[in-house]
């Protein structure tokens, strides 16, 4: 609004349509800067990171390298400086190459007089945790029956070792995932699973268990180790400290027990490999404020994927192009967009594709850890992971009651409704995908986040997940929505805020012990 006094109208006049004439500029600025972001351009960045070339884009992998390089030459390209030692994007982070050693991996159970050992060459497979060989011995606790989430939540189990009776013939797993990932919020020292897969699955699970894995350290080092078992081991050591494994797996009702009587004892062991490397791409783009541009927006996502590996129609190649070329290609358009002359907002962005997140968040963890700027001076960090499939007009944005992100979200969709799309809030809670994630490295070191994410699908961690399938147009609508929150974010005069209740909870408490 202009006030004029009756002295200097004509200056005032002046003064008002200069200050209105500064205004459109800028907002023409920006809206040429979200121009920049077009269908053709995501199609062709994912066709590129997504290509047969790039070999799945294991961590670690050539085709993981090949990513890396080509993100670093777009971002030189655009303009954006390296923020790593000598002006470097790249930054690598140690891997070692191990695989399990099957001959030093089992679990013993005792019951009275009765002792069987289930061995990882034919009885036991091993799922996460420490291989450290340590061996780890605690009281037990079995649950069977209907495993529920909730269930899970009320269990007294930190520092136990858990139990949980499975079906493998079950016609739905999820209640059964739902129920582990529950279960691993209250801090098991081991989590044995019993099932009854049949000869053949349960042979090829404990053949591919052995294959080469990338990790790095301090991996794992406070997760339990968690394991399946098959029953034909424990049906009698069982009934000797008073299951009958058939009934307990049937019960009707959920059931959870205490057994002193029943002495476990499970260590997971390395063989150690090599070491290795593998890399996160960072590149930055100051903002123009001289005090502002030392506070930070991190746009992410992960640019690797699970490799090659046998797969349908003998394809061997998992492309992950919405799994997260989606995401990766979102980062670039975004990094395009913003350094469009006059798009630069008032304070920093920090543009990072990390690695390893299929592993367990292991770049974005490093990145954290390691960040070339100091991670106090991070006021946000906007997530993409899975955003190129589903619907047209929706994009799930998981985070948002935890922040006031959420508010400034709605108030720039509200501004922009030729975007046609409408940000939601979570529709999967019980899958806890807020740790499941990139963006929860930020959040547990009190970085605010949003983590924009459609959903998985059919092709999910499929061979089929392929650069064909990806529905451009709607990605790259949502990454306009993404750039006009970063410009809403970068130009506000104060940092983003946490509700208290959701500070107290992720990052003084944390969610679950760290990736």
């Amino acid at each position: 609004m202009c006030y004029v006094l009756p002295t200097s109208r004509a200056i005032a006049v002046a003064l008002c349509f200069a200050a209105t004439s500064s205004a459109a500029a800028q907002d023409s600025t920006v809206r040429a800067g979200a121009a920049t972001i077009t269908e053709h351009d995501v199609r062709q960045r994912i066709g590129v990171i997504a290509d047969d070339s790039m070999g799945g884009r294991d961590t670690p992998s050539r085709g993981l390298d090949l990513t890396a390089s080509y993100i670093a030459g777009e971002f030189a390209r655009m303009g954006l400086r390296g923020p790593l030692d000598s002006g470097r994007f790249i930054q690598r982070y140690p891997v070692g190459r191990t695989r399990l050693d099957g001959d030093r991996s089992s679990a013993t159970f005792t019951a009275g007089t009765v002792t069987v050992s289930a061995s990882a060459r034919r009885d036991l497979v091993y799922i996460f945790g420490p291989r450290t060989g340590r061996p780890i011995s605690a009281p037990v606790v079995i649950v069977g029956g209907p495993l529920q989430l909730d269930a899970a939540r009320t269990l007294e189990i930190e520092g136990r070792i858990l139990i949980v009776v499975g079906d493998a013939r079950a016609p739905n797993a999820t209640p059964v995932n739902q129920f582990l990932s529950g279960a691993f919020e209250r801090n098991p020292a081991a989590v044995i699973m019993v099932m009854n897969n049949d000869t053949a699955t349960f042979a090829k699970q404990v053949t591919n268990q052995f294959r080469e894995r990338g990790v790095v350290d301090g991996e794992d080092a406070t997760d339990p180790v968690v394991t399946m078992v098959h029953e034909r081991v424990l049906g009698g050591v069982l009934r000797a400290a008073g299951i009958d494994l058939p009934t307990f797996r049937t019960a009707s009702t959920y059931t959870v027990r205490d057994l002193p009587a029943l002495t476990v004892r499970v260590a997971m062991t390395d063989a150690q490999g090599d070491g290795l490397s593998a890399p996160n791409v960072v590149g930055l783009l100051e903002g123009s404020d001289p005090v502002l541009r030392h506070e930070y927006i991190v746009f992410s996502a992960h640019m690797d994927h699970v490799g090659t590996r046998s797969g349908a129609q003998g394809d061997s190649i998992w492309n992950g192009a919405d799994d997260d070329a989606s995401g990766t290609a979102g980062v670039l358009e975004l990094a395009e967009a913003f350094s469009q002359h006059g798009a630069r907002p008032l304070r920093s962005l920090l543009f990072v594709a990390v690695s390893g997140e299929e592993k367990g968040l292991w770049g974005s963890a490093y990145f954290a850890a390691n960040s070339p700027v100091p991670m106090s001076q991070v006021v946000a960090n906007i997530n993409m992971d899975m955003i190129g499939r589903n619907w047209r007009d929706t994009i799930v944005v998981i985070g948002r009651e935890h922040s006031d992100l959420g508010t400034t979200l709605d108030r720039v969709s509200a501004e922009h409704p030729e975007l046609d799309m409408r940000a939601i809030d979570d529709l999967w809670p019980e899958e806890n995908f807020y740790v499941r994630s990139d963006h929860y490295n930020f959040a547990r070191r009190g970085v605010p986040v949003l983590f924009f994410f459609n959903g998985t699908h059919k092709d999910y961690h499929q061979p089929s997940d392929a650069p064909a399938l990806i529905d451009a147009e709607k990605e790259a609508r949502i990454l306009r929505l993404v750039y006009y929150l970063g410009q809403a974010l970068g130009n506000a005069p104060q940092r983003p805020e946490w509700n208290p209740d959701s500070y107290k909870a992720i990052v003084d408490k944390k969610l679950q012990p760290s990736p």
